[in-house]
């Protein structure tokens, strides 16, 4: 019989997305994001053997699938990218601009002197990027309660919105930092202050000639009635920001959020019709994306979790975690009556963008099981905890304003 050498990858692909489909399920059910069915999918499966059953071992050992899970980080940063409006990002003001700082600072600080107290035996540049895991915000989560909400036109959404926006871009940039620390075994000045100014410089130069040249592609693009064509230029514009990104020294996905972000303002008119680029992108970001929760889920030991050092380290770094956003709420002054505390849970969820973070660290070797462990815990609480929290307090506070009107 003739062998077919895709005929496996069909195979693993297949039992990913019906994993990640009924985990998404699941999770919608319980009124939870679908991120953390996809992941808790991942998890069941990746530890079956623990059961004695193996039925799922060579999906573990798939390279062609861990691929397809690079390209769904890849797209996923590049649609939170084009869902992120650049002009409002920076016209957003003072107040976005301190509670972005505060919650990149505080939690990394707290994150690296806890987890050195919980961990003596880490080493510093563990410390280090466990500290620049807190400092994650996932955009997506916090968007999601407050589109279903109806709450996006509000003063605390467009403080927290903007905020998490600049909190990814310097927790990008603080990833960049870090990486390049870990890879060149030295934590000094002179080497942060070159990775810093190599990310901030490819961040604005990326951004600023991909303003100009986006308008003026997609212009070109026009002349060609040729169905995918738009779809084909925005993949150009994500992928070779990442490429770029990657050629000098940064993650991939700094490349392909910076491309997002100038496509972001690139409508067009197809049949008389205004559409998105994100529109054309999701179908494509709901085929890969879950692929790369699933396998990160599936690389948590749960067996570690047999070590009450790791749990009672994870329950602790989580309150650190919530407690290192929530004075985000309190660090600023207003004019106008603001709710502090959805300013504050706003900025709590670390979702995709934590886990981002902790498979960066563990493909170089600074993140252990142990520190997995703990994130994974860490990100499914910050994740479960919000929307509900955020949902009440939203609820109370438009029931306020309806008795004042």
């Amino acid at each position: 019989m003739h062998h077919d050498p895709v005929v496996p990858i069909l195979f693993s692909l297949s039992l990913i997305i019906i994993a990640s489909k009924l985990g998404a399920a699941l999770a919608d059910k319980m009124k939870q994001p679908p991120v953390l069915g996809e992941l808790v999918a991942g998890i069941v499966i990746g530890n079956l053997t623990l059961l004695n059953f193996h039925f799922f071992d060579q999906l573990a050992h798939d390279h062609t699938v861990e691929i397809f899970a690079s390209l769904g980080v890849i797209i996923l940063l590049f649609e939170v990218g084009l869902e992120s409006n650049l002009e409002e990002m920076l016209a957003v003001g003072v107040q976005s601009f301190i509670v972005a700082i505060v919650g990149v600072v505080t939690p990394f600080a707290v994150g690296y002197f806890a987890s050195g107290l919980l961990l003596p035996d880490l080493a510093e540049i563990s410390k280090i990027f466990m500290g620049a895991i807190l400092t994650a915000t996932s955009v997506g989560i916090t968007a999601r309660v407050f589109k279903d909400l109806d709450f996006t036109k509000a003063f605390e959404s467009k403080i927290v919105l903007g905020a998490a926006v600049i909190d990814d871009i310097l927790g990008l940039i603080i990833l960049a930092v870090v990486s390049g620390i870990a890879q060149t075994g030295e934590i000094e000045i002179i080497s942060i202050s070159l990775i810093t100014a190599k990310a901030v410089a490819f961040v604005v130069l990326a951004v600023v000639l991909g303003l100009f040249l986006s308008k003026r592609t997609f212009h070109l693009l026009k002349q060609f009635n040729i169905d995918g064509m738009y779809l084909s230029g925005a993949l150009l514009f994500c992928f070779i920001g990442a490429f770029l990104a990657n050629q000098v020294g940064l993650a991939t996905i700094v490349g392909a959020f910076a491309m997002g972000l100038v496509l972001d303002e690139v409508h067009l008119e197809i049949d008389h019709h205004d559409e998105k680029l994100e529109d054309m992108v999701r179908p494509i970001s709901l085929f890969l994306v879950p692929i790369f929760f699933v396998i990160t889920g599936m690389s948590v030991d749960l067996s570690v979790f047999g070590d009450f050092t790791v749990l009672g380290a994870a329950l602790i770094l989580t309150l650190v975690a919530i407690l290192g956003k929530l004075i985000c709420g309190w660090c600023f002054k207003s004019e106008r009556p603001v709710n502090r505390m959805i300013i504050g849970m706003g900025m709590v969820p670390r979702g995709e963008v934590g886990l981002i973070f902790a498979t960066v660290g563990k493909s170089i070797g600074v993140v252990d099981d142990r520190l997995y462990a703990i994130t994974i815990i860490m990100v499914i609480l910050t994740t479960l905890i919000p929307p509900p929290i955020l949902s009440n307090l939203i609820n109370k506070q438009k029931a306020q304003l309806d008795k004042v009107l």
